[in-house]
C-alpha cells in the first residue's frame, strides 16, 4: 500500500528525515514510536504535502502512485487521509458542510458521481452514531468548543465517511482521557479492512493496547532505526529509547 524509500527532507533549512524506509502493506496497521524531535510529525506532514516541508530525496508511493508528483489536495483524492494530533477548529464551517464538500471533492477528482444530500446524511448518521456524535455537534463549526475526545472523535468520523486507502494518525491519543482512548481505539479497529492501512504515530504503549500493530517501528534523527511486532511497545515503555538511540 505505502513504500517509502530513503526520504530525505528539510525543514527551513534543517535535515530532519535522514534516509527513511518504510513498507506498509495492504490491510495492515503499522506503529510509529520515537522519542521527541526524532522526526515522526514532520514524517506525517510529508507525506499529506505540507507547505515548508521539503523532501530533498528519495521516493513514496501510495498504491503505486508517486505521492511525492501530488499537490495535498490530489493526495488525498488519492486516498491518503492525515490525522492531527491537535484537530484544527473552522469558525463559521459546519461540520456537515465541511465532510459533504471534502467528500464530493474527493469523488470528482476521482471521476465518481458525488453524494446526493439524501446518500451523504444517510452515511454520516450512521458513522457519527457509531462515534458517539450527535447531529446537535454535526451541525456546529469544525471543532469549535469541542473538548479534545470530541475532536478526536469528529476525526474518527470523518475518517469513516471519506473511507481513505492510509490513514496516517499523528498522535491521535493525545490529551485522550481512558474513556475516548477507548471509542478512539476502537473506531480504528472498526474501520481496518482489506483495502485500508494505517500508520499510528504515538509516543506511549497505551494506545497499542487496543489497536495491536502488525509492526511497531523506532524512528531516531529521522530513520527508523529498529523494528518488530507488538512486544517491542512494551520494551519500550520498560526501557525508554536511550540505548536505542545510542
Amino acid at each position: 500500500m505505502l513504500e517509502i524509500r530513503d526520504l530525505h527532507a528539510t525543514v527551513d533549512g534543517k535535515a530532519i528525515l535522514g534516509g527513511l524506509t518504510l513498507s506498509i502493506g495492504d490491510g495492515e496497521v503499522h506503529a510509529i514510536m520515537g522519542p521527541n524531535g526524532a522526526g515522526k510529525s514532520t514524517l506525517s506532514y510529508v507525506l499529506a504535502g505540507r507547505a515548508g516541508y521539503e523532501v530533498t530525496s528519495g521516493s513514496v508511493t501510495l498504491a503505486g502512485q508517486d505521492l511525492l508528483a501530488l499537490d495535498a489536495h490530489e493526495r488525498a483524492a488519492a486516498g491518503l487521509f492525515l490525522g492531527l494530533q491537535y484537530p484544527a477548529e473552522i469558525p463559521g464551517v459546519s461540520n456537515l458542510m465541511f465532510l459533504r464538500t471534502a467528500l464530493n471533492a474527493q469523488r470528482r477528482m476521482r471521476g465518481e458521481a458525488e453524494a446526493s444530500g439524501a446518500e451523504f446524511m444517510k452515511l454520516i448518521k450512521a458513522e457519527a452514531e457509531a462515534f458517539g456524535l450527535s447531529m446537535d455537534m454535526l451541525k456546529r463549526p469544525v471543532n469549535v468548543g469541542f473538548s479534545g475526545g470530541e475532536k478526536k472523535r469528529n476525526e474518527m468520523v470523518q475518517m469513516a465517511v471519506l473511507a481513505p486507502k492510509m490513514a496516517v494518525l499523528d498522535e491521535t491519543d493525545s490529551g485522550l482521557d481512558i474513556d475516548a482512548l477507548r471509542v478512539v481505539a476502537d473506531g480504528i479497529n472498526r474501520l481496518r479492512a482489506p483495502d485500508r492501512s494505517t500508520l499510528l504515530i504515538t509516543h506511549y504503549q497505551r494506545l497499542l493496547d487496543y489497536v495491536v500493530p502488525d509492526r511497531i517501528h523506532v524512528l531516531v534523527a529521522g530513520r527508523i532505526v529498529r523494528s518488530g511486532g507488538p512486544e517491542l511497545a512494551l520494551e519500550l515503555e520498560r526501557d525508554g529509547y536511550v540505548d536505542i538511540a545510542a
